[in-house]
């Protein structure tokens, strides 16, 4: 049976992930096993395993559920078929996902330009054996860039200015917030009032993005999980977020004779409390010390109280610009799982005045991993304090 690609891409706020968590349930019902895919699986649960798993309790289907939320596995009981939730940062996991009942006939992948190429060819493969229920593949996504690899292979037919287009091996729907009958007028308000061109292309309108002025060109991602036993010189940063903005905890390497950073670790989410930030920071690092925004001396002091080793980072004066600087003098290598870090560095870019002027000063959206990594070595970017057997002097 011929698989069929079903591409719903566009801006934030769209209904996207709510519209597909309804049909991943609905097909369901009606005998089909899913696989839900993102890149990293640690991002799965908090996304499309909370929105599936809201989307049973909203349709009053709970009592023919299980669901198993350790595994991120969801069982019909009337007709044993299963909603599957991996992450593509396993391969080996990958290739033996298999359902209880019968074999795999829909493949969703959210956040679809966090993939490689490779990975949806694999996706496409674990669609295989005998089936009365159709196959497809969904993707769904922000545009991102049209030097992206899925604009090339999939949008070769799109005409800028439509909503909708369809051949008989594939489905786009175009979707913005206008087609989101259920936002509040501050949403819609934030939205409207995006001030920065490339994010109100991509966000606002949902159309594919141009970044001529990106910041950071000096990277690249690897798996790095066979190296870390051996790093040595381990920096930690934390970016405090509010109830919008996440907080963002990561680990680095830093290896000055190479000029090389290696980002291997990341963590954190909007909406966390305190002590769950404590738990991440003891989980993440023990008892290594954490350089934290200077701006938020509440929450370092709460953070010590609970004997975690936090400390304020000194910024000194144009902190971002001369950060910047610093870091464009050393390659950074990420590791594959560090995917908000990826997402951030990606499509980090410089401001624009009116009249398309590109200006000193980088936008202040998505960069919370980034400012983190800038306080983990806010120390050696300002070369006025070091840090010598774990004590800063």
């Amino acid at each position: 049976m011929p698989q069929y690609m079903q591409i719903f891409f566009g801006g934030s706020s769209s209904g996207k992930s709510y519209f597909l968590a309804q049909k991943i349930v609905l097909d369901n019902m009606d005998g089909a096993n899913w696989l839900v895919c993102r890149n990293v699986a640690k991002t799965l649960r908090k996304s499309v395993f909370n929105e599936v798993k809201k989307a049973i309790i909203k349709a009053g289907l709970l009592q023919w559920y299980k669901i198993n939320t350790s595994e991120m596995v969801i069982t019909n009981k009337l007709n044993g078929k299963q909603i599957l939730f991996a992450g593509l940062d396993d391969p080996e996991k990958i290739k033996s996902v298999s359902p209880e009942v019968g074999v795999i006939e829909r493949v969703f992948v959210e956040e679809a330009t966090e993939v490689k190429r490779d990975a949806i060819k694999q996706l496409k493969k674990r669609l295989r054996g005998r089936s009365k229920i159709s196959k497809h593949i969904y993707l769904a996504f922000n545009p991102i860039l049209k030097s992206h690899y899925l604009y090339k292979e999939y949008f070769k037919n799109w005409i800028d200015g439509q909503n909708v287009y369809k051949d008989k091996d594939l489905l786009i729907v175009k979707t913005t917030y206008k087609d989101n009958l259920y936002l509040t007028p501050e949403d819609i308000e934030q939205l409207e009032n995006e001030d920065d061109k490339y994010f109100y292309e991509v966000y606002t309108l949902g159309n594919w993005g141009i970044l001529g002025n990106v910041i950071f060109k000096n990277w690249r991602v690897e798996d790095l999980s066979s190296v870390t036993a051996s790093f040595d010189h381990v920096c930690n940063g934390l970016d405090f977020g509010y109830s919008v903005d996440p907080n963002a905890l990561l680990k680095c390497h830093l290896d000055k004779k190479r000029k090389k950073i290696y980002v291997f670790k990341e963590g954190g989410a909007a909406g966390m409390s305190d002590d769950e930030l404590a738990d991440l920071c003891f989980d993440m690092c023990n008892h290594e010390y954490i350089s934290c925004d200077e701006a938020e001396p509440r929450t370092i002091d709460y953070l010590s109280s609970r004997g975690l080793n936090a400390i304020p980072c000194i910024k000194g004066a144009d902190s971002i610009r001369r950060g910047i600087r610093w870091l464009q003098g050393y390659e950074i290598i990420i590791d594959v799982r560090c995917q908000n870090f990826k997402n951030e560095i990606e499509q980090y870019h410089w401001k624009q005045d009116k009249d398309g002027n590109v200006m000193n000063v980088p936008v202040d959206k998505n960069n919370h991993w980034l400012d983190a990594l800038r306080y983990a070595l806010c120390d050696e970017i300002l070369g006025s304090a070091e840090v010598v057997a774990g004590k800063r002097i």
